[in-house]
């Protein structure tokens, strides 16, 4: 298993519409293709958010980057041009309790 994950800072007058962006359109997006088996979205503080992705191995992870990301990057910088702050960042899972 692979985690990908994104946090995210949320300007203030964007976090409601940020947020059902992701819930209703972003995510089931990305769950579409195929290349993840789980994802979840947390928010820890009013501003910051978590989007985790659960890739099956890396091969899928990298699928996902070659065939899909800049498309899906692409909708959430025409919605979201500014105000938004981003941090990915690629987890091997070494095991699982």
């Amino acid at each position: 298993m692979v985690t990908y994950e994104v946090t995210v800072e949320v300007r203030q007058d964007l976090r409601e519409s940020f947020e059902r962006f992701m819930i209703d359109r972003h995510i089931p997006d990305l769950m579409a293709t195929g290349c993840f088996v789980s994802a979840s979205f947390s928010r820890a503080a009013a501003d910051r958010y978590r989007a985790r992705y659960e890739a099956p191995d890396r091969e899928a992870l990298n699928r996902y980057f070659g065939e899909h990301a800049s498309r899906l990057r692409g909708d959430v910088d025409e919605l979201f041009p500014e105000g938004i702050s981003f941090e990915r960042e690629e987890w091997e899972v070494l095991a699982r309790f």
